[in-house]
């Protein structure tokens, strides 16, 4: 439901259309270096494209691959990990939402202002003005707090943002979701939920939490709504549950390391996490959850009690009071599985896929490295114009897929004298399953060029 991160897949050729983008008329729209049908089919459903049209076709074929749906695959073995180890403790899991929701459901309901920097084209991928590639799990939310028939549920879904490029972020991820509810209207509710916190299985793990009994301040306020014995409640069966979970999930990556014959130091550390206060715009008060893995700390879980309104939003009664958390899948398996590059995670190369079998955390063997090819694109920008880098990044991406490995702003400055404002940019292109000739980076290269001068009037230096 909260903060997380982004995500990968291998080579591709990228189609100016796919077939899960189908032309219903001759009338087409083209924005930003992308053109767009009258209409486009997904998941069985017809939208009409619109001035907010911007996600491309490439965008639409990965939302066919449903990688935490595959129980060989990294993302759906830590989904299954996870759900393994949670079943009998009043969950429902969900893992089959489709990813076109309406703008209601992805921003909306949760309370998101117009102006929050989420709803803008240059972080997400709209369908049309009204509907759209889901940003987050949170999308789904308000329909399993309404027809979700136990105390909680966990939400895991592919989801979809604009992004850098880069090893350790790509336009599709995953994410988990999970939330819990209780009623005020049980007469003994502070009994209820202090034997809810008894039934979760305790752990060896190692807690540095200055936030445990003092949940709440200034900084990071309560609800208005709820006692103060109820948050401190509450929020201590929220950080009990996503403790055990992360437990099970880095005991797991421990022992099949071990197995696999690592000696590693770490491997023989305690397990350590260590709370610290967050903001989320739907949580108060809230937290993250850090943990120490491999001689750093790894931020891996945004989490806090959910917000009142967005619980009304949802059809609930004023009477339900509950926690959420939401972990960004694609990190932590890159961390488990030692996977070095976030496009990896859509490699249809059999040297990827048949390295994993379900309820095995393997450690990735590298079966190739190929050299990379960088060129760098600098250019003027029309006066009192700027440009945002992941429109720039859509461009690349719209002609190299991933053959990219990254794209870096490395330099801007404004002219003293005409005003106008210089950027340059440093690719990297580099195939993971072959080798790149310059004649094929240079044609790329030139059509990335051209995109940028035809579509958003720059002067390439």
């Amino acid at each position: 439901m909260l903060k997380q991160v982004m995500i990968a897949r291998s080579r591709v050729v990228v189609p100016r259309f796919s077939q899960f983008l189908r032309v219903q008329t001759i009338r087409s729209i083209t924005q930003n270096g992308q053109t767009y049908p009258d209409e486009i089919s997904l998941d069985g459903k017809t939208y009409k494209t619109d001035e907010w049209t911007n996600v491309p076709s490439y965008i639409l074929d990965l939302t066919q691959r449903r990688l935490h749906q595959n129980p060989d695959h990294p993302i759906g073995i830590l989904r299954d990990l996870v759900e393994q180890n949670m079943k009998g403790m009043g969950y429902t899991f969900y893992n089959d939402f489709k990813p076109g929701v309406t703008t209601y459901q992805n921003f909306d309901v949760l309370g998101f202002p117009q102006d929050h920097v989420g709803r803008s084209r240059s972080d997400t991928y709209y369908i049309n003005k009204d509907n759209l590639l889901r940003t987050h799990t949170s999308a789904h939310e308000h329909e399993c707090f309404r027809e979700c028939k136990t105390p909680g549920y966990i939400i895991s879904a592919d989801v979809y943002r604009k992004d850098e490029i880069d090893r350790t972020h790509y336009p599709a991820f995953h994410q988990m979701e999970g939330a819990r509810l209780w009623s005020k209207n049980s007469g003994n509710l502070e009994e209820i939920i202090a034997k809810d916190i008894e039934d979760i299985p305790k752990t060896n793990i190692i807690v540095e939490d200055p936030f445990r009994e003092n949940c709440f301040s200034a900084e990071n306020p309560k609800q208005d709504y709820m006692t103060d014995k109820e948050v401190q409640l509450v929020s201590t069966h929220l950080k009990k549950t996503v403790e055990y979970l992360v437990n099970q999930v880095f005991e797991a990556a421990r022992k099949s390391a071990k197995l696999a014959g690592s000696t590693e130091p770490y491997l023989n550390e305690p397990l350590k996490i260590r709370w610290v206060e967050a903001y989320f715009p739907w949580t108060a008060p809230s937290w993250e959850i850090e943990v120490w893995w491999k001689g750093e700390w790894l931020e891996c879980c945004g989490s806090g009690l959910v917000r009142q309104q967005v619980l009304l939003n949802a059809g609930l009664g004023e009477d339900k009071l509950g926690w959420a958390f939401g972990i960004g899948l694609d990190r932590i398996a890159m961390l488990l599985f030692g996977i070095p590059d976030i496009r990896l995670f859509w490699s249809l190369d059999e040297r990827f896929s048949k390295q994993f079998t379900n309820g095995h955390i393997s450690t990735f063997v590298p079966y190739s490295k190929y050299p990379g090819i960088k060129r760098d694109i600098s250019f003027w920008l029309p006066k009192g114009v700027s440009l945002h880098d992941n429109e720039v990044m859509e461009v690349v991406r719209s002609h190299a897929g991933d053959l990219t490995e990254s794209v870096v702003n490395i330099d801007e400055f404004i002219h003293p004298k005409t005003g106008k404002k210089s950027q340059t940019y440093r690719l990297n292109y580099q195939s993971m399953d072959r080798n790149l000739t310059n004649v094929h980076i240079n044609e790329l290269h030139s059509r990335v060029e051209e995109d940028l001068k035809k579509f958003f009037d720059v002067e390439i230096r």
